[in-house]
């Protein structure tokens, strides 16, 4: 089983998460009662959905994870899914989406900003194109 597909059927067991077709017609999606909240493209990314003001308040911290790549305008941001922790941070940062979309709904359903697929779409973004591979840790980290 990939770190997606375990990153997907630990979320899908949330009760504030259903599982849905995504709205790029690519992969899985997981949606709150306000919107989708994260895509699965591919065997090792995520696309999750913020709002556009989580992103400019958290953007500092966000960058500083090698797992995180935030795409300039976009409220989608991709995690990379390399190692177990990588799902962690995943599920963390899908919390404080959910709390987000609740504190800062958006507006229109027919305004909702498209995921970061649509980036990607041509140069899949294998571990091996993000930074030569998986990422080894040495004994104590």
């Amino acid at each position: 089983m990939s770190l997606a597909q375990c990153a997907l059927t630990q979320l899908a067991a949330w009760r504030d998460l259903t599982e849905a077709v995504p709205s790029c017609g690519r992969g899985h999606a997981l949606c709150s009662p306000r919107g989708e909240i994260v895509h699965f493209h591919s065997d090792w990314q995520a696309d999750l959905h913020l709002t556009a003001r989580f992103i400019r308040r958290f953007e500092s911290h966000l960058k500083r994870s090698s797992a995180v790549r935030l795409v300039p305008g976009s409220q989608w941001m991709t995690v990379r899914l390399e190692t177990g922790s990588d799902i962690q941070l995943l599920n963390t940062l899908v919390s404080l989406a959910l709390w987000a979309h609740s504190a800062w709904p958006v507006p229109d359903a027919a305004r909702r900003p498209r995921c970061n697929d649509r980036y990607q779409q041509g140069k899949a973004l294998s571990p091996e194109r993000l930074g030569g591979g998986r990422r080894t840790f040495g004994v104590g980290e």
